[in-house]
């Protein structure tokens, strides 16, 4: 593998389990002189598989990385606040059918009086008023709510290498990797280090990050460009110091400003701000300010980091015998959590189905690339489908998020027939759709995006009762039980959790 951080050492996890005892060694080459970006702070449920997959315990993981937990992303004034005032709602990890799916249908034929998120699910108001997704009991991994993390991501990749070294014995070497050597038939048969070392190696995995420097620069597999329909293509990020008793929202918090959006995720010290925008409608002194006015002025001795983004993919990601996997496959934008989303996905894809025999590979290499391509299609309908579904008009660039060139043709087709008709688990035709039923329902309904209103059955106003009144007394049940977020990672630290 070439490249570390997060995308590095988790595709060597995935690896490293899955080729355990089956004789083949891997190696990850580390430049000592490149940075890791270092700012994706944020996952999905998924990544609590993947981690209990590799025999990680949660307890030294929460210990090690600065854990916070996850519940879900709670966006903020991404409808037109003249219209609505002030507004949010949450994209929860709860299931909205976990007490069945009429409630969702009596919510809709009562006209949607309240949020979505709270009507249908007991998590939005243990997210507001900052209860854990679990006690100090509870196995780990298993939660009384869904949940994911945030962490410190240069803590998590070292977290990572050091159980990739010592449980699955993959080598680190550090070197700059500045060309390779093809055979006649354009497969790598050599990594060619700075210091012209010639290094043998028959499967390359290119976590090299925005470079791309194998598929990219060396295997010249092209780029799509995306950002005619993903507008923001800059962040600039802060790390904002938080005091010990302060409490920590279980979520990330997603805020609409003119030109792009704020994220806003607290560990236990500190706090990670970003600042995303188009630079395109707003230029960097005006971003700058605009993000420490959101911290209330009080950080303006700090200078963010500037990142810009590149949002697209790789026309293909498995070339011959190299995958790329993490940042060098592509990027879409930091809103849900896609990169490490991806990045799981993709390696874990890949742990599966791994060429041992180089024949191997004419076999494997295209359903890869087949089922990551549409992952990616997919992924980038969803996170557009946040801004052209926005009702806000303060700015060209919501304005502009809603002009039909940039919007794909199966998402303004599903858009279509969601403004008649409630999305339907046949909707989503892919068993590789990372975003599903259940997180286009929180989003479309969380910005007003509704189908027509039709009447409602009285059996199904009764069965929607008596669901309404078992999520009332299971609420007061958690609350109830539920510890306060910090009060449990406080705990944690302390005592552990149990063994699951």
């Amino acid at each position: 593998m070439v490249g570390g951080g997060t995308a590095g050492w988790l595709t060597a996890n995935h690896l490293g389990q899955a080729l355990l005892g089956k004789n083949t060694e891997i190696t990850l080459i580390e430049s000592p002189t490149i940075p890791t970006i270092g700012v994706g702070e944020g996952t999905v449920p998924s990544i609590r598989h993947s981690l209990e997959k590799f025999g990680i315990r949660e307890t030294d993981f929460i210990r090690a990385c600065d854990v916070t937990f996850k519940q879900s992303i709670k966006f903020v004034n991404w409808l037109d606040k003249t219209k609505h005032g002030e507004n949010y709602y949450h994209h929860l990890f709860d299931h909205p059918y976990i007490f069945g799916e009429e409630v969702t249908q009596q919510w809709l034929a009562n006209g949607s009086q309240h949020r979505y998120a709270a009507a249908v699910s007991k998590q939005e108001i243990c997210c507001e008023e900052n209860y854990a997704p679990k006690t100090i009991a509870t196995p780990e991994y298993v939660g009384v709510n869904g949940y994911a993390y945030h962490f410190d991501a240069r803590k998590f990749a070292t977290f990572l290498m050091k159980h990739a070294q010592t449980t699955f014995a993959v080598k680190h070497l550090y070197a700059d990797i500045l060309d390779v050597s093809l055979d006649d038939n354009g497969f790598i048969t050599h990594l060619i280090d700075s210091n012209n070392n010639q290094l043998p190696y028959d499967f390359i995995i290119d976590c090299s990050g925005f470079s791309a420097a194998i598929i990219g620069k060396k295997l010249n597999i092209g780029f799509i460009d995306r950002s005619e329909e993903l507008l923001t293509d800059t962040a600039i990020t802060l790390q904002v110091p938080t005091s010990s008793e302060e409490e920590i929202p279980p979520y990330t918090i997603a805020t609409a400003h003119q030109a792009g959006w704020i994220w806003d995720i607290a560990l236990t010290q500190r706090r990670g701000v970003g600042f995303v925008y188009s630079s395109k409608h707003m230029d960097e002194a005006c971003a700058v300010k605009k993000l420490h006015h959101y911290l209330g002025n009080k950080f303006t001795d700090l200078k963010p980091r500037k990142i810009p983004i590149k949002v697209g993919r790789r026309e293909v990601f498995w070339h011959k015998n190299c995958v790329a996997i993490g940042l060098s496959q592509g990027f879409v934008e930091p809103l849900e959590a896609t990169a490490i989303l991806l990045t799981d996905f993709s390696a874990g894809l890949l742990s599966k189905r791994f060429p041992l025999l180089k024949a191997d590979m004419e076999y494997l290499a295209p359903d890869f690339n087949q089922r990551v391509t549409h992952v990616w299609e997919s992924t980038f309908d969803f996170i557009k489908m946040h801004y052209c579904i926005s009702d806000r008009n303060d700015s060209s660039f919501w304005q502009d998020n809603r002009q039909l060139a940039g919007i794909s043709k199966r998402l303004k087709s599903n858009l279509a027939r969601w403004q008649h008709f409630a999305p339907l688990r046949e909707d989503f035709d892919s068993k590789f759709d990372l975003f599903d039923l259940e997180n286009y329902l929180y989003v479309l309904y969380g910005m007003n995006y509704l189908p027509r209103k039709d009447a409602i059955t009285e059996p199904v106003a009764a069965i929607a009762d008596k669901q309404y009144a078992f999520k009332a007394n299971r609420i007061t049940q958690l609350l109830a039980e539920l510890p306060k977020h910090r009060d449990l990672i406080n705990k944690i630290h302390q005592f552990g959790l149990q063994k699951n």
